[in-house]
């Protein structure tokens, strides 16, 4: 598919030469289509960059829609592995992008398409956490965003690093203990 090439051709410009050098020119070329091909899908350079985050984005958010649709009635400690587990394995099923979108955020205003998405997972989480059958949360919805930011903080800084995949275990089980300490603490006092 064209679009996918084209995708798929702007991540590695930017993994190979920045955003800075990132022009549609050198997209095309790499992508093995003409520019007036791109231009038919993709107006300008941040055209194709909003459908490169775009794309990251809805990923990593059917992953976390899915996990939290699937293990409504399970208990915390439960829901907070399968969460971190999906967020990373999304974002490893994607870690060029995830790369690639690293470069590009600072010069994009995402934040419509950032808060769209991350809205979406807050749902989905709030949803799975007021059904957890061993805890009640006073509130579960801000329990969810400060889950979520935790779990989106933690592993930008490990994306943005580089961190290499031989540590990604020992990031998971890291911030899964942080995250089912997070639920245990945030529990209604009975």
């Amino acid at each position: 598919m064209t679009v996918e090439a084209i995708l798929e051709a702007t991540i590695q410009v930017l993994l190979a030469s920045g955003s800075d050098r990132l022009n549609t020119t050198r997209v095309a070329h790499r992508a093995g289509v003409s520019v007036g091909t791109l231009y038919q899908y993709f107006p300008n350079k941040q055209a194709l960059l909003f459908a490169l985050v775009d794309r990251h984005l809805a990923v990593l958010v059917e992953a976390i829609e899915n996990v939290c649709s699937e293990n409504k009635g399970t208990t915390a400690d439960t829901m907070a592995d399968l969460v971190v587990k999906a967020w990373l394995e999304a974002k490893n099923r994607q870690l060029d992008t995830s790369r690639a979108v690293y470069h590009v955020a600072l010069e994009l205003d995402t934040r419509a398409l950032i808060n769209a998405a991350t809205r979406r997972c807050e749902i989905a989480i709030t949803d799975m956490l007021a059904s957890a059958f061993d805890v009640t949360f006073l509130d579960a919805e801000i329990v969810a965003q400060v889950l979520l930011a935790t779990i989106y903080g933690t592993v930008r800084v490990f994306y943005e690093r580089g961190t290499p995949p031989e540590t990604g275990s020992e990031v998971e089980q890291q911030l899964t203990l942080m995250c089912k300490s997070y639920l245990k603490a945030a529990r209604r006092p009975d």
